[in-house]
C-alpha cells in the first residue's frame, strides 16, 4: 500500500549535504518525492511509496540522518500531493 508524508526537519540541515544524502536514502528505498530548503533553515521532505519504505525513511531522519547533519526535530503528517512523483528530487 502506498503512503505519502510531508515532514519538516529542523537542526543543522542546510549547507551540509542533507538533501543529497536524503535523496540517496530515498532512492535506495524506492521512495518518490523531494527535499527542499526552506527560508527558516529547515528542510521540507515529501516522501511517497510503500508504507514500510516511508516508515524506514522517517526512522532514518529521526535517528539523525546523514553524519554531516544535526537533526533536532522532525515533524511529519500525512500528505496528499497535488502531483504524482516519478523519482526523488532535490528542489531549489
Amino acid at each position: 500500500m502506498d503512503k505519502c508524508v510531508i515532514c519538516w526537519v529542523y537542526g543543522q540541515v542546510q549547507g551540509v549535504g542533507f538533501r543529497y544524502f536524503t535523496q540517496q536514502e530515498a532512492l535506495r528505498l524506492g521512495i518518490r518525492g523531494y527535499a527542499r530548503n526552506l527560508d527558516d533553515g529547515s528542510v521540507e521532505v515529501v516522501a511517497c511509496g510503500e508504507d514500510e519504505a516511508v516508515e524506514k525513511l522517517l526512522a532514518w531522519l529521526k535517528a539523525g540522518g546523514p553524519r554531516s547533519a544535526r537533526i533536532d526535530k522532525v515533524l511529519a503528517e500525512p500528505h496528499q500531493p497535488e502531483k504524482a512523483w516519478n523519482d526523488f528530487s532535490i528542489r531549489y
